[in-house]
């Protein structure tokens, strides 16, 4: 869900280009592997209502996001038995985001893959899962967070305003638009430390 935000598909639905059920295995592989990037279970806050996953989103230095995601996503293809030719098809499939995608700065709180089942939505869950991520990141150090989101996911881009985080910057391609739909990315800064409205 959170690599799709408001698109039909997200970049491992892109870039592997196989059915559902195997994306969900390779990201599987990817979340318990062992490498820890910003798909490891390690790096998750989850919010459960009743007992079930009602809400999630991770967090790390983005340092560690810049220097784990080709790893994790090496380690997986192999765990997976993807062949040498399938695994250059992948880099080539899903080189679209590189139009777009810029790393998160080292010195900054690395906020992604944000997202609510839409039968928990309006509850307050990710405001409270961001408070918890922006205290983790001001206990680790870290002054700024950044936290991207692609154009035109106003639910987003609304809940995110909410927690104080602003416009930095955006990013757009008209070969990115043409895979995904979205025009591109805007990132939205704020403070560690400040409050979050509820």
């Amino acid at each position: 869900m959170s690599q799709r935000g408001h698109r039909p598909r997200g970049w491992f639905d892109i870039a592997l280009g196989r059915p559902e059920t195997e994306c969900l295995a390779f990201i599987r592989s990817i979340a318990v592997g062992p490498v820890q990037s910003q798909w490891h279970v390690s790096r998750f806050w989850i919010a459960e209502v009743d007992g079930q996953i009602a809400a999630a989103l991770c967090a790390l230095p983005g340092s560690a996001a810049r220097a784990t995601t080709r790893a994790a996503l090496r380690e997986a293809m192999q765990a997976n038995g993807v062949d040498a030719g399938e695994q250059a098809a992948i880099w080539q499939r899903g080189a679209y985001i590189t139009e777009c995608w810029e790393p998160c700065a080292d010195d900054h709180w690395f906020v992604e893959h944000v997202a609510t089942r839409p039968s928990h939505r309006g509850m307050g869950l990710v405001q409270a899962l961001l408070a918890h991520a922006l205290s983790e990141g001001a206990a680790a150090g870290y002054a700024r967070a950044s936290i991207p989101f692609l154009i035109g996911n106003d639910a987003a881009e609304r809940t995110y305003a909410k927690a104080g985080f602003a416009l930095a910057r955006e990013k757009r391609n008209a070969g990115f638009e043409a895979v995904t739909g979205s025009p591109g990315f805007r990132w939205f800064e704020r403070g560690t430390v400040a409050t979050i409205a509820t």
